[in-house]
C-alpha cells in the first residue's frame, strides 16, 4: 500500500500537481495562469469589473489591466450592463470561448489520467467531498458557483 499522507500534505501535493498541469496547458495556449482563471470564470457568467476583481482576488486596477490585455488579444470584451448604465460587464469573445473550451477539454483529459488509478466509486467520492468543500468555501465568500 502507498504511504498515506496527512490531509494537509495530500491537498498541498495534489494542488501542486493540478497547478503544474494547468500551467503547462495554459502555456500551450500562450496564456498565464491568471488569464486562464479569467477565461474560466467567464465561461458561465458575465461579471462586472468589481465582481471579476473579487472572483480573481485582485484589486480593481489589477483586474482592469488584466482585462485590457485580454481584450487586446481578442479574448474578452467589455459590454455595458443592462441593469446599471454606469457598470461594465466582461464577456468572452468567440475566440476567447474557443480558447477556454479547448484548454478545458485538454485539462479534463489530464485530470482523468491523474485519477485513473482510483476506482470509479473512489473518484465519485472524491468529487463529492471536494465539491462540498469548494461550495462551502465559495458560499462563505459570497460567491455563487455556476454549474
Amino acid at each position: 500500500m502507498a504511504a498515506e499522507l496527512t490531509p494537509t500534505d495530500a491537498l498541498v501535493q495534489a494542488s501542486f500537481l493540478v497547478q503544474g498541469m494547468l500551467e503547462r496547458r495554459a502555456g500551450e495556449h500562450d496564456l498565464s495562469l491568471i488569464q486562464t482563471r479569467l477565461l474560466g470564470i467567464l465561461r458561465d457568467r458575465t461579471p462586472t469589473m468589481n465582481e471579476l476583481a473579487r472572483l480573481l482576488g485582485l484589486d480593481k486596477s489589477s483586474a482592469s489591466g488584466l482585462i485590457d490585455r485580454a481584450q487586446r488579444r481578442g479574448l474578452v470584451r467589455r459590454v455595458p450592463s443592462q441593469l446599471d448604465r454606469r457598470s461594465v460587464r466582461v464577456r468572452l469573445t468567440d475566440d476567447g470561448r474557443r480558447q477556454v473550451e479547448s484548454l478545458a477539454a485538454e485539462f479534463a483529459e489530464d485530470i482523468a489520467a491523474l485519477l485513473e488509478p482510483l476506482a470509479l466509486d473512489d473518484r465519485a467520492a472524491l468529487t463529492r467531498s471536494l465539491s462540498q468543500v469548494v461550495v462551502a468555501h465559495a458560499a462563505a465568500q459570497g460567491v455563487e458557483l455556476m454549474s
